[in-house]
């Protein structure tokens, strides 16, 4: 089993930034890739970005490309999500997701990911 705790939400001003980190408890950790999705009210959930269990192959989905970066420290079984130049279309709840212990391929799609954290909010407004 892994357990995944996410913390980093608040509120921030357009512009600004927010670092978002994920604690997970569990086996396997350092050679599962990670994800993070979000959802804002009335929409569905989307992928915000991935890597692998190594840390070196990131991927982001085209909203967030070049203001989010996701990065892991497996020494701390943590991953982060930090964004800058958030937007007010950046509002949601922000959720870690993990695939499989010693899965580490990484995926844009939710479905791939049985280990979620209970999510943190994210509000961009002034």
């Amino acid at each position: 089993q892994v357990q995944l705790v996410e913390s980093g939400g608040g509120l921030v001003q357009p512009g600004g930034s927010l670092r978002l980190s994920c604690a997970a408890a569990g086996r396997g950790f350092s050679s599962s890739a990670m994800g993070w999705f979000r959802q804002a009210p009335g929409k569905e959930r989307e992928f915000v970005a991935t890597v692998n269990g190594r840390g070196d192959r990131p991927y982001y989905a085209d909203s967030v490309k070049g203001r989010f970066t996701i990065s892991r420290d497996n020494a701390k079984n943590t991953v982060y999500l930090q964004m800058n130049n958030l937007k007010p279309e950046d509002t949601a709840v922000y959720y870690c997701a993990a695939r499989n212990p010693y899965n580490s391929d990484t995926s844009t799609d939710g479905r791939m990911y049985p280990y979620w954290g209970q999510g943190t909010q994210v509000t961009v407004s002034s």
